[in-house]
């Protein structure tokens, strides 16, 4: 069961990229803009979590994240709206990413370190 479930992921994933560049090549080659180059991006994503669920595999909250972040920063330019939110909302993505890594980076040390436990 779980070798199905592994290669049903891994079907996924690709499909997901191929869906990807496909839509950006399309994107691109029709010149539509970020606001609606972002927003196919935004759909790829959260329709492949979307299935990942429908499908009983785990859902990635990053990807979730990411879909989302695509979303309203295609929302934000499609709509013209010129408060700078989608920098701020990319550079405090990039921090928080950036903080995640520097805790799981310690926590994963500190357990390392201590007697009688094993690393991987």
């Amino acid at each position: 069961m779980d070798r199905e479930r592994d290669h049903l992921a891994r079907q996924l994933d690709t499909m997901g990229w191929a869906l990807f560049f496909i839509w950006i090549g399309a994107a691109l080659f029709a010149d539509l803009g970020w606001g609606w180059g972002l927003l196919g991006v935004a759909a790829i994503i959260l329709g492949g979590e979307g299935l990942r669920r429908l499908k009983g595999l785990p859902v990635q909250g990053f990807w979730v994240a990411v879909g989302v972040m695509c979303f309203v920063i295609a929302l934000w330019e499609l709509l013209a709206i010129s408060w700078p939110l989608v920098p701020i909302l990319i550079i405090a993505f990039g921090l928080a990413l950036l903080v995640g890594a520097f805790r799981r980076s310690r926590v994963h040390h500190r357990e390392s370190s201590r007697p009688g436990t094993q690393t991987r």
